[in-house]
């Protein structure tokens, strides 16, 4: 199960990680967010160990949001090390998702 990601638990979860983390940014209305819902769990089950995958709520959280420019959604961030390094806006296969993820492991 991915972890829920907010605004006060995103520098400890996500910048201070020692893994690679993806988060995907998504909200209830959004269709296309649950269309990719599953395949994060999958990945999150995956990679457990490995790397963190988060899902992050826009509509219950703005400020990270707004920091890193989030305008679509579903959006998936990459980061490593505390930096950014990837993205996916919109749908996506799971194998691009694994694919960003095994880039970092």
């Amino acid at each position: 199960m991915a972890l829920e990601i907010t605004d006060s638990n995103f520098q400890n979860e996500v910048i201070k990680s020692d893994k690679p983390v993806m988060i995907d940014f998504w909200a209830e209305w959004c269709g296309p967010c649950k269309r990719i819902a599953p395949l994060v769990d999958e990945v999150a089950k995956e990679f457990e160990g490995k790397a963190k995958v988060g899902k992050f709520n826009v509509d219950d959280n703005q400020e990270v949001p707004a920091k890193y420019g989030i305008r679509s959604i579903p959006a998936l961030l990459f980061f490593h090390g505390g930096e950014l390094y990837d993205q996916i806006i919109g749908v996506t296969t799971k194998d691009k998702i694994v694919q960003k993820l095994n880039s970092r492991i």
